[in-house]
């Protein structure tokens, strides 16, 4: 099965990436249709992008993310657990993965590694930032394996039930294994 990786025009296929994302994460439709205001507010701000990754009938995942401004909710968010851990300085001159999400059916074959890889190349900031929940899981591993170290741990997001991390890592980002293609 081949898989395309390319610009993806997050704006048009929200639904279809949102469904991935339910799927993956575990969301229910209340919970979507918040995020779809979010994922749309979020595309018109300035250097926003995304890349998704496709077969020949579908989407079968996603990742977007845009030029850090300490100004948006999730910096404010993160800002005093950062600030804390001396990691404030972060915030500046980076690119921030908002969401990297791949159908569980298509996990495990280097799919999510070229998406963040892939998006991260075309960043002009000096390194990359992302929070992802703090607890040892796939989605972790991989990031570790590209370089990314936890910056904060424990941090709490309004209505979420778990603890994120945040993480960071210099640009480029660490190669490992190509995505497999079957």
């Amino acid at each position: 099965m081949d898989l395309v990786i390319g610009p993806l025009d997050l704006s048009a296929h929200v639904d279809e990436a949102l469904a991935i994302q339910a799927v993956a994460f575990g969301l229910g439709p209340d919970e979507v249709a918040v995020r779809r205001q979010i994922v749309l507010r979020h595309m018109t701000y300035p250097g926003a992008r995304a890349l998704g990754a496709s077969t020949a009938e579908r989407l079968v995942g996603f990742v977007y993310g845009m030029p850090n401004d300490r100004t948006h909710w999730w910096s404010t968010v993160v800002e005093p657990y950062l600030r804390a851990q001396y990691n404030d300085h972060w915030l500046d001159d980076s690119f921030v993965i908002t969401e990297l999400h791949v159908h569980p059916a298509y996990q495990n074959r280097g799919l999510g590694r070229s998406l963040i890889t892939t998006i991260t190349d075309g960043a002009d900031e000096p390194r990359s930032i992302l929070s992802a929940i703090d607890t040892d899981s796939p989605a972790r591993a991989l990031y570790r394996s590209l370089g990314y170290q936890d910056l904060a741990r424990q941090v709490l997001f309004p209505s979420a039930p778990k603890p994120y991390a945040v993480m960071g890592a210099p640009l480029p980002l660490r190669r490992g294994q190509p995505m497999r293609r079957g």
